[in-house]
């Protein structure tokens, strides 16, 4: 969700904080630059602060592919009558664990299998390794002409002047302010107390967006345990991997 606030208003903010209201040390253009590198750090940490909800066609075949832009998909969420705006939802889709697919039918990658797996136009569960995040599997396959609602983490698109709005919800607005004063102060961390500064702003940021691992987590689809057909609760995993 893009947000509503300006590089302008943040900026004016930063710039009091560090008593450079008229950009003699830090240039405008050097902070809007540490902006758009806030705006990239708070996606790859928290990637549902870019989320974007679309209609897409599915290539044939099981194995999918995110839009131009995409970086990690979120969820898939149910059947569409087509891609455009206005298309009527359908049948619902469930993630499911791919060990157990594989397991039960072997040869859902085959196009020509038939049965349950015969690829079709329907969609009823999807597979994701949150390895490789721009891609995903169908189940059964699809022979083109299926279409699916999908919610994935977009790219953010870097402002190009203080003018524009920034691409994260603006409830980031705190964190991509702790995030250039961190850099502001790096840059001078030689002063008095600035390293200090930078290192307390940038412990901000990470608390603002909740340090990433552990959202990270509940983000994957894998470790949701209602939707997600056979999986392996993460508190189980977590015991597992203690072992």
């Amino acid at each position: 969700m893009a947000g509503t606030l300006t590089g302008a208003n943040l900026l004016s903010r930063v710039k009091d904080i560090l008593q450079d209201t008229t950009s003699v040390r830090w240039p405008e253009a050097e902070l809007l630059r540490y902006l758009n590198d806030a705006q990239r750090e708070i996606v790859n940490y928290r990637p549902e602060s870019s989320a974007t909800t679309s209609n897409i066609q599915l290539v044939t075949g099981t194995k999918q592919s995110l839009p131009s832009g995409g970086l990690r998909l979120i969820k898939v969420t149910r059947n569409m009558s087509d891609a455009s705006g206005g298309a009527t939802g359908k049948r619902a889709i469930r993630i499911i664990n791919v060990d157990i697919l594989n397991t039960q039918e072997p040869d859902w990658n085959d196009p020509n299998v038939a049965g349950d797996a015969a690829h079709g136009t329907v969609v009823k569960h999807y597979i994701f390794d949150e390895d490789d995040p721009r891609n995903f599997y169908v189940y059964p396959g699809v022979d083109g002409n299926a279409f699916v609602e999908i919610v994935f983490s977009n790219s953010p698109t870097d402002l190009a002047n203080a003018s524009g709005t920034i691409s994260v919800d603006d409830i980031y607005a705190n964190a991509i302010m702790d995030y250039v004063l961190f850099r502001a102060y790096q840059k001078d961390s030689e002063y008095a107390g600035n390293a200090q500064r930078a290192n307390q702003h940038y412990q901000l940021f990470l608390n603002c967006i909740g340090q990433g691992n552990q959202a990270s987590m509940m983000l994957d689809p894998n470790n949701d345990p209602v939707s997600n057909i056979g999986a392996v609760p993460p508190v189980v995993q977590q015991q597992q991997q203690g072992r």
